[in-house]
């Protein structure tokens, strides 16, 4: 087996680089840290890494990836997630709980991409 720090990045083909940057910027707190003539790299609150790479036929297609995920440090948090998450340009598509205090959501990007937000 090989060690490795895990799940490290996504290469997501988006329609408008800069707007997936704003929008993960502005619900998880994304960062950039790279960009070139086509593409935005930024990183999350962990080891992880988005790439927003222009290709808007591509963009918004899961190719077998329902979704993905970012999990919450406190469950509280929901409501606030998803309000930043519709105010930034996404929609809600449905949430709920695993159990009780255990809260998540499903969001969609802008670009139409799922995402899960969730507490565990």
């Amino acid at each position: 087996m090989v060690k490795t720090h895990g799940l490290t990045h996504i290469n997501l083909a988006v329609r408008d680089p800069e707007r997936s940057m704003r929008f993960y910027r502005d619900v998880f707190g994304a960062v950039e840290y790279y960009r070139d003539e086509s593409s935005i790299q930024v990183k999350g609150p962990g080891h992880d890494i988005l790439a927003f790479e222009r290709d808007p036929e591509a963009a918004g297609r899961a190719g077998g990836i329902s979704h993905f995920g970012f999990r919450l440090v406190s469950p509280s948090d929901i409501d606030e997630a998803v309000e930043a998450a519709v105010r930034a340009g996404g929609q809600l598509l449905r949430r709920g709980e695993f159990a009780p205090g255990f809260p998540f959501a499903y969001v969609s990007d802008p670009d139409g991409y799922e995402i899960e937000i969730w507490f565990e």
